[in-house]
């Protein structure tokens, strides 16, 4: 731990430079410097910051094939879920057995589900978004001081693709570009005096670098701290150089090959829905995401990786996760839908990748999993037939020590409301009961409460 202090550097301080033309600001992780001796606050006494995002996949599980339930609270993941395994103990609960009452309305698919777990309440129908989802509400009590209150993501290249709403006519639309995220924390404004209009090139400005535009900030801060905040800044700017070289070949126009010739121009088909380019876009989000989180740009965040009623697919197939899940037929031998399967078990790979990229940061005594609670969340329990009983969900990370982990709770029918009351209070919204109708809760699950 370095015991160097200084009254000169300031936690909100940015890295300030240039680059063609055009400010930037770069921030900086949380450094021992900032914090108390032991790692575990800042040193002006007030606790590391907690964070709360959200995750969503798209069609819940295979049955059977996601957790399989032992004596107690113990759990062990199976097929689909085995990639979260090296985090289990250490960060996640698995939610199972929870409900979400209709109260006499009509389900309506891939919407019910999802809706009930983040407002509390049911929809009356298709598009109506009956109270604020939770993460607004979180947002509202820890999201102020940071320069974002928000920011959410998707992978499958549609800002519609956000599951974040104050009301029905007041949504959070996703970034889902990559380079468009990095730029939008990396250089907050492309104005020149002289012409409005004018925006540099991204390409420009990947090349020069951020780094290189805030170096003399740089090395003033370098000088300041001990060695291990010297490493954890060292790791902090190699990732975000990583990234700038990551996003430079993306614009790069391939290399000329003898072979290559300009195809017929193909239909116009929906963009970003291709496997290997969801995964591609929810990567690079991810680290971009990691360093938000970790310089204090935003403090919660809902990322997606696909939507309800998945539309991910093959790349060169037409048949698309969400039809496969109802018109593929169950393997002989198996006994289950082989081709769903392996979009189910994609879908976690990504969140486990996700989750390292996290737990790969630093952060105090421990790493940014540890001052974070995710909550991941599906539409149905079986996309087949659309069930809105037993949805699956998780909760992820240590929220600084506020949530127990490594348990499964089986709602045993219980409103999946209680899930959603439970995250607020663990996140200090001061908030007794949570939801409507049959959904309506005053019963946190004390289980995983530390």
């Amino acid at each position: 731990m370095t015991l160097l202090k200084t009254q000169k550097t300031s936690r909100r301080s940015f890295l300030r430079g240039t680059v063609a033309g055009t400010a930037v600001g770069v921030g900086v992780p949380f450094l021992d410097l900032f914090l108390n001796d032991q790692g575990t606050a800042m040193a002006s006494g007030v606790p590391l910051p907690q964070r709360f995002g959200t995750w969503f996949w798209g069609l819940g599980h295979t049955p059977g094939r996601g957790m399989h339930a032992l004596e107690g609270t113990d759990y062990e993941f199976i097929e689909e879920c085995l990639s979260l395994e090296p985090y289990k103990k250490e960060y996640i609960n698995y939610f199972s057995g929870f409900n979400s009452p209709l109260d006499g309305a009509a389900s309506a698919v891939h919407y019910t589900g999802w809706i009930a777990g983040k407002t509390g309440s049911v929809p009356q129908g298709f598009g109506v978004i009956p109270a604020p989802t939770l993460d607004t509400i979180i947002a509202d009590k820890i999201g102020a001081e940071s320069r974002f209150k928000s920011l959410e993501l998707s992978s499958t290249g549609r800002p519609i693709d956000s599951y974040s709403y104050r009301s029905s006519g007041n949504h959070n639309a996703a970034e889902v570009s990559p380079l468009n995220f990095y730029l939008r924390l990396f250089g907050p404004e492309f104005r020149d005096p002289a012409d409005k209009d004018f925006k540099p090139d991204p390409r420009v400005m990947l090349r020069q670098s951020v780094l290189s535009a805030v170096e003399d900030d740089r090395n003033r801060l370098v000088r300041t701290v001990g060695s291990e905040d010297k490493a954890r800044l060292d790791q902090y700017f190699t990732s975000v150089r990583e990234l700038e070289q990551q996003l430079e070949v993306s614009l790069s126009a391939p290399p000329a090959l003898e072979a290559c010739h300009k195809p017929e121009r193909p239909e116009e088909v929906p963009i970003g829905y291709e496997v290997e380019t969801v995964n591609t876009n929810h990567d690079i989000l991810s680290k971009i995401l990691a360093l938000a989180l970790a310089c204090d740009q935003t403090r919660v965040f809902n990322m997606m990786y696909t939507q309800a009623a998945s539309e991910a697919r093959v790349k060169g197939t037409t048949f698309t996760h969400h039809i496969l899940s109802h018109e593929e037929p169950p393997d002989d031998n198996l006994g289950y839908q082989v081709q769903t399967a392996w979009f189910n078990q994609r879908s976690f790979e990504a969140l486990s990748r996700m989750l390292g990229t996290f737990s790969s940061i630093r952060e105090g005594d421990g790493t940014l999993l540890d001052n974070m609670l995710i909550f991941a969340q599906t539409d149905t329990s079986d996309a087949k037939t659309h069930s809105v009983i037993g949805i699956p969900s998780l909760t992820i990370g240590k929220a600084g020590g506020r949530i127990k982990t490594g348990l499964h709770i089986n709602g045993n029918a219980a409103p999946q409301s209680r899930i959603g009351l439970t995250l607020m209070q663990v996140m200090d919204v001061p908030i007794a009961e949570w939801g409507t109708k049959s959904l309506r809760t005053s019963n946190p699950i004390g289980d995983v409460l530390a």
